[in-house]
């Protein structure tokens, strides 16, 4: 193999592989990259079983074929210290040499036969979703997925497709956050994909995409990139179930105000108690310590007796950091119940602490 390729564009790719090779372990294949030069197009593959990323382009100069693996991590490191300009990449010996003018590095190889296959999207089932509306979803329900929770399934996200919509749920046990979107399907599906995937996929796609699924996998497809993930075998919960029903109380609050106050009492505390009266909203920080933070927003919210809900400050900011427009309404029912923050086909069921 010998190839010659502009470092911004190598370097690029690499920079995108990294979260997809195993890092801990240098002695495994799938800390390497796999680098194939075929029919005037250079495809680097890299998986660490789990998430998996083929990366194409023929921005690249082949003039000899062939295959070849090298330590992703090294390789990228190698390409970052090089100046701008073409890159030549060239297999001698089973050894990848990389060069550019008077700088020459080696880096030793694995078979490329060894390196593990990766699920074809061929004759797969599709899912079809417009690509900006599956990655604005993802986008909210992101900061509710659990992490490392013994139940799996709660460690990523429920993608549930109906014949005339997609819902996308994911849950840490203390809130609930859900997208609805209209879609058309001919079938009905329901998946769980890893919070890892949940995350890379959100860098990765932005123009047209094509979404196939099989009984273990889940394979996005572009112009540049093919992308497959793992999926988490398990039953979500039921999260209708979790949504209220009915709400007592609807406000309508600004969200840069709301942003704006909140953050004044987490410099204190990250649990926060806020307490609606007539014409005005209290925000005051909870802490056993002898310190106290307290800021008030005048805001006509008709409550005739005060309302308390006392919640930690990273859910309602965490719903408050992606929404899109510039206000959002609260469903309250009692104070240690359920409360429900929306925003157009977004809404987060938060749990209260009791107070």
């Amino acid at each position: 193999m010998r190839v010659t390729i502009q470092k911004s564009i190598i370097e690029n790719i690499l920079v995108h592989m990294q979260p997809f090779l195993e890092k801990k372990d240098t002695s495994q294949i799938t800390s390497h990259v796999l680098i194939n030069a075929t029919d005037a197009k250079l495809i680097l593959k890299a998986t660490d079983y789990e998430i998996g990323l083929i990366v194409s382009t023929d921005k690249v100069n082949i003039s000899e074929d062939g295959n070849i693996t090298a330590n992703g991590k090294k390789l990228l490191d190698i390409i970052r210290i090089l100046k701008e300009g073409e890159v030549h990449l060239e297999v001698k010996n089973e050894l990848l040499y990389i060069s550019q003018a008077h700088s020459k590095f080696k880096l030793p190889t694995f078979s490329y036969n060894e390196f593990p296959a990766f699920p074809s999207y061929e004759g797969k089932p599709r899912i079809l979703i417009d690509s900006h509306s599956l990655i604005d979803s993802l986008r909210k329900i992101t900061p509710s997925i659990d992490t490392n929770n013994p139940k799996f399934e709660l460690n990523g996200a429920l993608i549930d497709i109906k014949e005339n919509s997609i819902n996308f749920a994911s849950t840490d046990t203390r809130r609930l956050s859900v997208v609805n979107i209209e879609n058309k399907s001919s079938s009905e599906l329901s998946i769980i994909v890893p919070k890892k995937a949940i995350i890379e996929i959100q860098k990765l796609f932005f123009d047209n995409i094509e979404l196939y699924y099989d009984e273990n996998n889940l394979i996005i497809h572009s112009y540049q990139y093919t992308f497959f993930t793992k999926l988490i075998n398990g039953k979500f919960p039921e999260y209708s179930r979790i949504i209220p029903k009915e709400v007592a109380n609807t406000l309508t609050l600004p969200k840069v105000n709301m942003i704006e106050s909140i953050k004044q009492i987490t410099t204190i505390s990250s649990d926060v108690k806020i307490t609606f009266i007539n014409d005005t909203i209290i925000f005051e920080s909870l802490s056993d310590d002898n310190i106290e933070a307290k800021t008030e927003m005048s805001y006509k919210t008709n409550f005739s007796s005060p309302f308390v809900i006392a919640i930690n400050s990273k859910y309602l900011l965490d719903f408050l950091n992606v929404i899109n427009n510039s206000e959002f309404t609260i469903g309250l029912n009692e104070s240690n119940l359920p409360f429900v923050l929306r925003d157009a086909n977004f809404k987060t069921v938060v749990m209260p602490i009791v107070i």
